[in-house]
């Protein structure tokens, strides 16, 4: 017994440490360009910095000051329509384009690589594009609309219509990657529970909601988080609101990001700026606990 367990605890303190090796540049990199970035920033959330350099330490005021500043109520306002609109929006979006294209053949492979080329274009370019497209007038959407009686939108001069512009830009430019997600999903699904759904007379809508849905859950639930965490933090709207808007009109689509950025790069309070990040990553850190805690972990069942 001696002599079986001696190779055995060997055997696994060589995989130890070869996992330890492979997992090391990853948890390095984590450290250096995560870890220390969020404990700076945490730091100097706890100064008054302006962009000459100077630091002075004002503890909690920062913190104090992002409830008594309307602006940043109303980014949050902003911030909180647009992740309500733009996670269902892709979360649909991606899983009926899936739906619609999972089964193999040219013309589906075809639709999907349609589908995901916008998501290799940078955003800059997609926003320049679209704010072209969506000009006052002269741009091709409006001037469509012309021709069936609908004339005077301006979707980025407009408050009412500005940030559900950019939402729609930012579904349109997401779906085709949340597509990929879904079809990965979808493809993992074995084909008996389908083949056994079929001989219990189950149709379409029947296979998908005691078939595929039970069976998506995992995938449904990773896309739900990274989905959200992108929308709360804002990385998928701010080229976009950058190139198309400037967060304007009348702040309609400053995002908290977006406002982060203004006070940071634009005024020079950055102990201020690091201060509202500071509230964004607590806020994605309760948003995501939450509905990790409401979904099980992706199970989405009580059992």
């Amino acid at each position: 017994m001696t002599a079986v367990a001696g190779p055995s605890r060997r055997r696994r303190s060589s995989d130890r440490n070869a996992a330890l090796l492979l997992l090391a540049p990853n948890v390095v990199g984590f450290v250096v360009f995560l870890g220390v970035p969020i404990v700076m920033s945490v730091v100097l959330s706890l100064f008054r910095v302006d962009g000459f350099g100077n630091y002075e330490f004002v503890g909690a005021e920062n913190y104090l000051e992002l409830f008594r500043d309307t602006y940043f109520g109303r980014s949050v306002l902003v911030t909180v329509v647009y992740v309500v609109a733009m996670v269902p929006g892709v979360f649909l979006t991606g899983l009926g384009l899936a739906l619609l294209t999972r089964r193999q053949s040219l013309a589906n492979g075809t639709a999907r690589a349609a589908f995901f080329l916008p998501h290799v274009v940078s955003l800059v370019v997609i926003g320049l594009v679209w704010q072209f497209l969506l000009t006052d007038k002269v741009g091709i959407v409006n001037r469509f609309l012309e021709l069936i009686g609908l004339e005077g939108i301006s979707w980025l001069g407009d408050s009412r219509y500005a940030l559900w512009s950019v939402i729609a830009v930012s579904v349109w430019f997401y779906m085709g990657y949340y597509m990929i997600i879904f079809l990965a999903g979808l493809n993992d699904i074995p084909q008996e529970h389908y083949d056994a759904a079929r001989v219990d007379g189950a149709g379409p809508v029947a296979s998908f909601r005691y078939v595929t849905w039970p069976l998506l859950k995992p995938t449904s639930f990773f896309v739900l988080m990274i989905a959200t965490v992108a929308a709360v933090s804002g990385g998928q709207a701010f080229d976009l609101i950058y190139v198309m808007t400037q967060g304007g009109p009348a702040d309609s689509t400053s995002l908290v990001m977006f406002y982060i950025y203004e006070q940071a790069f634009q005024y020079g309070n950055y102990g201020y700026a690091c201060a509202m990040s500071a509230l964004v990553v607590l806020s994605l850190l309760a948003v995501t606990g939450s509905l990790f805690l409401a979904t099980r972990g992706g199970r989405f069942d009580h059992a």
